[in-house]
């Protein structure tokens, strides 16, 4: 088994514990470590789309796996060292535990859907967690036009609009009143920022539908997975649909309900 390891390099503690990763992993299987990690811990390192790795180990929190996944596919061990942590499976000094347990192959792998994005005729990064189209200036909402399957399901003016996959319904779009999706449903969640409509409710749709976002007045800014930016014109036309591949984490404890209790209701 080969593993990959990165760690969000600006943080002392995730530093440390990627040093104790590599050590440990240097002792029982082959490793590659990435470019930046490698600088701070002194090793020679890889540009993540470069890894050729079976597994890849991040010591972060879930900004670290979200910019991972944008540049690598295989399954991810995430070690939290972050501030929520939501998609990491273990804390900093429960690292090696973890890694001897992946070792003798007592692991599950959690499959994930992510989003498609188009942007005229352009792909960008697909999204483990949401898609975000917002306004660019502060309180000055925007109109919005929404299309599922080629029907206009909305139109409302609003701060933003979020697409969001059943992983990223606990994030940014829970914030807004998304229902929480199991991720063992197929489908996304479309949720308006601060609607002008009293009406306006976020609408759950099937993953294997198109969705279509336009915006007559321009411009906002378009984000995938907070971690990637692009500005988005008028009459620029977004479109989702369920990506061909999977997001997939090393997990321990399959339940997603003890998951949600235990990381945003306790």
């Amino acid at each position: 088994m080969k593993f990959g390891v990165v760690a969000k390099v600006d943080k002392k503690e995730a530093v440390i514990t990627a040093r104790k990763v590599v050590e440990f992993l240097s002792k029982k299987a082959e490793i590659v470590v990435e470019e930046q990690t490698g600088k701070k811990i002194g090793r020679k390192g890889l540009p993540l789309k470069k890894m050729k790795v079976d597994i890849v180990v991040t010591v972060g929190g879930d900004g670290t796996i979200l910019r991972t996944l944008q540049s690598c596919n295989v399954p991810v061990f995430g070690i939290n060292a972050g501030a929520v942590g939501f998609l990491t499976e273990v804390k900093l000094e429960n690292a090696v535990p973890g890694l001897n347990r992946i070792l003798r192959n007592d692991y599950v792998v959690d499959k994930r859907i992510k989003i498609r994005v188009m942007l005229n005729s352009e792909r960008l990064y697909d999204c483990v967690n949401e898609v975000v189209i917002h306004t660019a200036h502060v309180a000055k909402m925007r109109h919005f036009e929404i299309f599922i399957d080629n029907v206009k399901a909305e139109d409302i003016r609003a701060d933003g609009i979020i697409v969001a996959t059943p992983t990223g319904s606990t994030c940014y779009a829970m914030s807004v009143g998304s229902p929480i999706l199991d991720p063992r449903v197929d489908a996304f969640v479309i949720a308006p920022i601060a609607p002008f409509k009293l009406s306006a409710r976020p609408i759950v749709v099937p993953a294997k539908s198109r969705i279509t976002i336009t915006c007559s007045r321009g411009p906002s800014l378009l984000v995938l997975d907070g971690q990637y930016e692009r500005e988005v014109e008028k009459d620029d036309v977004v479109s989702f649909t369920a990506s061909k591949t999977l997001a997939r984490f090393i997990r321990f404890d399959h339940n997603f309900y003890r998951r949600v209790k235990e990381g945003l209701i306790l």
